[in-house]
């Protein structure tokens, strides 16, 4: 295997009723453990949203309301999932944009305190979209020479997107083995927030990445803007993102 780990890194993939960071909720979700030593361990949940599965949603992965009438909601498992998780790197497909924001917004509901900075991020989509611009089935296939016949499994998709991030390392030989390089690697942009409303600059500075403000530092517009800081505060952004924005604020301040 030619990823290096110095610690676990766990690969996980969220099916939802929504694609709302901030209103959806997760239905099932599948964690692949890859410790260093070569050992997978892997659990699927699914998950009693506490609220109906759009049509649209259950006709992506199948999952209806029925399925998970019985199924525990977030806040019984937010617990043990967080242990899985911790001490450990992250990895999925299309994680950094959809999945971890979803899943820190679960934390915060279920009032559990996973703090998500202190693991590495790689999104194995960014990778792709960056060697071979395509879609999870077809870097599965592209990739791995398989068809993924179950796609929107949570357990099949995980476990794909292992397979492919393992098949990338192995084809390219330009990428790093190495969990911390290739995160940087794999992402876009330096993210403040987990939802990248917020940017690092190439001087380390917060700039908001987004409306009106789009490219001004951040400490400027709360200077500038009084009421921009209560509008974050009030509007319907992810916890994390206000989080950020707080912590720049009390940090002005002193």
């Amino acid at each position: 295997m030619k990823l290096k780990l110095t610690r676990p890194i766990v690969f996980f993939d969220l099916e939802t009723t929504g694609t709302n960071i901030n209103s959806d909720r997760i239905v099932e979700i599948s964690v692949v453990k890859l410790m260093p030593n070569g050992e997978i361990k892997s659990k699927t949940r699914r998950i009693n949203p506490e609220m109906p599965i759009p049509a649209e949603a259950t006709a992506i992965h199948h999952i209806t309301d029925e399925d998970v009438a019985n199924e525990p909601t977030f806040r019984q498992v937010a617990n043990s999932l967080a242990q899985i998780m911790a001490g450990c790197d992250i990895a999925g497909f299309n994680s950094n944009r959809f999945d971890i924001p979803l899943l820190d917004q679960e934390f915060v509901r279920a009032k559990v305190d996973f703090d998500f900075s202190k693991a590495r991020f790689i999104d194995v989509q960014t990778i792709y979209h960056k060697k071979e611009p395509r879609t999870l089935v077809a870097a599965y296939r592209y990739y791995c020479g398989k068809d993924l016949t179950e796609a929107h499994s949570a357990l099949a998709d995980t476990t794909a997107t292992m397979e492919v991030l393992l098949a990338q390392l192995e084809k390219y030989d330009d990428l790093p083995c190495e969990v911390g390089a290739l995160s940087e690697f794999a992402s876009n942009n330096r993210n403040v927030d987990l939802m990248g409303r917020l940017i690092f600059d190439d001087k380390g500075r917060e700039v908001i990445n987004f409306g009106k403000y789009k490219g001004r530092l951040a400490e400027d517009v709360l200077s500038s803007d009084p009421g921009y800081y209560s509008w974050i505060m009030g509007g319907d952004f992810a916890q994390n993102t206000k989080n950020a924005f707080t912590r720049i604020r009390l940090r002005m301040k002193k």
